[in-house]
């Protein structure tokens, strides 16, 4: 569905995606998971033929997005990460605005964007400015939907919006999936990373890793424990020095240690204490996306 070859853009001197390829299967929700930086919103943009390349191609369904940009924007939806609705509208006048610029009306694909648009509906006639932060984001959504595109492009939708809106998000965004339409997201939050079919782990305008959640997690290098104590950040820096370790960084309120090689529990504990740490605990645990995403760092 989506093929992109050898990517790279730079602003100035700043190298915002270094040399991406990566092939997006339709009819499935592939993420992008890395921090601020990483060059996600910038891949996007070029995706969505806002933005053209310095090197690279990419072609949707067959179509080159700088070439044939005008028959692309036809069937994708793109949900930017900053709110752009018209605040001074309300939430019925801005997705009609929309509509007609796709040449369409709200009643002619309501069905389609039902799922979405009938959480905001009882309040179409409240202007965009007054909507929580949920709220935004379904409308917004309910915008980049009405023309039904075939590919969906989300650049962050969840950022700054509560858990509970993450959530229905999320479920919406699975139902959508389930249609047969193509979705595109990106995010920081490692955990949301975990509900697409496949993820990209981008760094500093690199791709570090491609699979899907279930196999990053699977083919983790080494053993991994969490560590606490009365004093976390002693504990931080004595684990870093460790000889057997491979890295240890604060993970809410314990460390979390990696090893590549397997050692005995009572091992690190002896020499925690050894070092002045009292009440040790330590267990063996199954990494997360996010201890995967920090082991890819420290290798590059």
């Amino acid at each position: 569905m989506v093929n992109i070859q050898t990517i790279s853009k730079s602003f100035g001197e700043t190298l915002a995606l270094d040399d991406i390829s990566i092939d997006i299967p339709e009819r499935c929700i592939f993420g992008f998971a890395g921090p601020d930086g990483a060059g996600k919103t910038t891949l996007f943009r070029i995706i969505t033929t806002l933005m053209v390349p310095d090197k690279g191609t990419i072609m949707i369904d067959g179509l080159d997005t700088v070439r044939d940009y005008k028959r692309i924007r036809g069937f994708i939806g793109y949900m930017p990460g900053r709110f752009s609705l018209y605040m001074d509208l309300t939430v019925e006048e801005n997705l009609n605005f929309y509509a007609t610029i796709f040449g369409t009306t709200i009643s002619e694909n309501y069905h389609f964007i039902r799922s979405v648009y009938s959480q905001i509906e009882p309040f179409k006639k409240r202007l965009a400015g007054h909507l929580s932060g949920g709220m935004k984001q379904k409308l917004a959504l309910s915008c980049a939907l009405i023309h039904r595109p075939r590919i969906l492009v989300l650049d962050e939708p969840t950022t700054g919006v509560d858990a509970v809106s993450r959530k229905e998000f999320w479920e919406l965004l699975h139902e959508l999936r389930d249609t047969g339409m193509t979705i595109i997201v990106s995010t920081p939050y490692m955990d949301e990373a975990g509900k697409c079919d496949e993820i990209a782990l981008m760094h500093k305008g690199k791709l570090l890793i491609i699979d899907q959640p279930e196999n990053i997690v699977k083919n983790y290098d080494g053993l991994l424990f969490a560590i606490s104590g009365h004093d976390l950040y002693q504990l931080t820096r004595d684990l870093r020095n460790y000889q057997n370790g491979t890295g240890a960084y604060l993970f809410g309120q314990s460390i979390h240690f990696s090893t590549g090689e397997h050692i005995q529990e009572k091992t690190v504990v002896e020499y925690l204490e050894k070092n002045g740490n009292k009440n040790v605990d330590i267990r063996q645990i199954q990494p997360s996306i996010e201890d995967c995403f920090i082991a890819a760092i420290a290798k590059t």
